[in-house]
């Protein structure tokens, strides 16, 4: 399973675009937190609380979140526009919803330098301009739609604040903590986007892709939680505490000193439409489809 669902051009234009458009309104929610019992690091101690969303009001809180539109990037996902509406993104009973979905009437999706008709929306928030950390441990918990049919396109990521200091993607980094694809729904797919060092024992699949495609996650349907613990040597993801993949990452020249994960990135979560082995089949891709998340937490 190769199939990526979307370009190296979506992460720096959504990126940028996330930099630059605010997000809806609404009222800052409870102090910092990270619920539950204290959580002990690998090496000793423990990790400290530095953002935590339990998305527990009734409105998105605009001073965590902003939402990232076409408008700004000049991106659909997999032919479905991005737009902010509450009808794509909302917060109810303690849950965020990102939501797939065709409309009734084609609209004009604006972009930077024209506009498209899109019969579809989609949905991303991130917490650029708000957020952003090198290193520790960020979790998500949230279940992705049932589909098991090709067309769907689930994310939840990490993107560089500055998403071309290193250069073009990508030379500045990205780590996808999962990645679900319905057409293969009995997975989640992790992926850690850099130049590597061909002399590195931990090579993965090619010259910028350390991946795992055979994590298993029964029913991706149900709650799970997704998890990247970064430190300047090493990237980790789990799966409900199970490690799916370990990336002991050495940049290639002239990179170094642990670049390009060295420097903050923010946290991305994405709904759209699937694109080549995945793409959406009208008449067979269930629609509208919705990714809940229950909350977001961040230690250092």
């Amino acid at each position: 399973m190769r199939a990526r669902a979307r370009s190296s051009v979506l992460i720096i234009a959504l990126a940028f675009a996330a930099l630059c458009l605010p997000g809806p309104l609404g009222a800052a929610t409870a102090p910092v937190k990270c619920g539950g019992p204290r959580i002990v690091k690998a090496g000793g101690g423990y990790w400290t609380c530095t953002f935590d969303d339990e998305f527990s009001s009734y409105r998105i809180d605009a001073s965590k979140w902003t939402v990232v539109t076409t408008a700004s990037s000049g991106i659909t996902g997999g032919g479905a526009c991005f737009v902010n509406s509450s009808q794509n993104i909302h917060q109810f009973a303690g849950h965020l919803y990102l939501t797939v979905r065709k409309v009734t009437v084609p609209i004009r999706c604006i972009k930077p330098h024209g506009s498209v008709a899109a019969s579809y929306t989609a949905a991303t928030v991130a917490t650029a301009g708000s957020f952003a950390q090198a290193y520790g441990r960020f979790s998500i918990r949230a279940k992705f739609p049932a589909a098991t049919v090709a067309g769907l396109h689930s994310a939840l990521w990490l993107w560089p604040k500055d998403a071309t200091k290193f250069g073009a993607w990508p030379r500045s980094g990205e780590i996808d903590i999962g990645e679900e694809y319905s057409l293969h729904a009995d997975r989640v797919v992790p992926y850690v986007h850099y130049v590597y060092d061909p002399r590195t024992v931990n090579l993965g699949t090619n010259t910028n892709v350390p991946t795992n495609n055979y994590c298993l996650v029964k029913q991706v349907n149900q709650w799970h939680v997704y998890t990247v613990e970064w430190t300047p040597r090493t990237i980790t993801i789990f799966y409900d505490n199970q490690i799916c993949l370990t990336d002991n990452y050495v940049a290639a020249a002239p990179l170094r000193n642990g670049a390009p994960f060295n420097q903050p990135f923010f946290v991305a979560l994405t709904q759209s439409l699937g694109i080549a082995a995945n793409s959406y089949v009208p008449g067979s891709t269930p629609l509208p489809a919705t990714t809940q998340v229950d909350w977001v937490r961040v230690w250092k």
